[in-house]
């Protein structure tokens, strides 16, 4: 049964499945505790909107606009969330102390310039082209996922997690890694910025 979402209003512990609502506006909205299924948000704009302890399953947010919304604990699951400038949302403590997740998701060309988002989770993701510049993500944890042309730069990846991430380039030189995870063959790629040659055995 398809759900419906009353804006400005006050949600919480509900269920909204296969809601529509693309080319759309969601103002001045709060979620604490809900659940979005099979929901379609493409190119909509979240403005002023809170969600608190939400999930989003099976859910496409592709190229969504967030001004002044935020996302305490707030995950993503199986979704695509493509093309999203996360740096326009209100991240205040929350990207500090509740950092979203993203778990077996599509977030490709999408931009957290600058974003203190310590702990936050990447998992089994696509993140193609993804901008992680100036950004804090400390303990993030990057576990299976595809970074292939993302970019790293002044980025603070202080015991980070990217054991099994792939396709990633990240210049030693030009980030924190310090007790950042990450496992072979992949990490032979953190040499290739290196000033070095390297030799075969015999």
């Amino acid at each position: 049964m398809k759900s419906k979402i009353r804006m400005q209003t006050h949600h919480a512990d509900q269920v909204f499945k296969e809601v529509h609502l693309e080319r759309g506006q969601l103002l001045s909205s709060e979620f604490y505790d809900c659940v979005f299924i099979g929901c379609s948000f493409v190119e909509s704009v979240f403005q002023h909107c809170g969600f608190v302890n939400c999930v989003f399953q099976a859910c496409d947010l592709s190229l969504i606009q967030t001004p002044e919304s935020n996302f305490a604990s707030t995950r993503f699951e199986n979704s695509k969330v493509i093309g999203v400038n996360w740096t326009q949302a209100d991240w205040g403590v929350t990207g500090l102390w509740n950092p979203i997740g993203f778990f077996k998701c599509t977030i490709s060309h999408s931009t957290f310039i600058g974003l203190t988002l310590r702990g936050i989770q990447i998992r089994d993701c696509v993140a193609v082209d993804t901008d992680f510049r100036e950004a804090d993500l400390s303990q993030a944890d990057f576990a299976g996922t595809d970074l292939s042309k993302s970019m790293f730069g002044n980025t603070n990846l202080t015991e980070a997690d990217l054991s099994r991430a792939r396709n990633y380039h990240i210049d030693p030189g030009q980030n924190v890694l310090r007790q950042a995870r990450f496992s072979l063959p992949e990490a032979m790629s953190l040499l290739y910025s290196m000033d070095i040659v390297l030799v075969e055995d015999g």
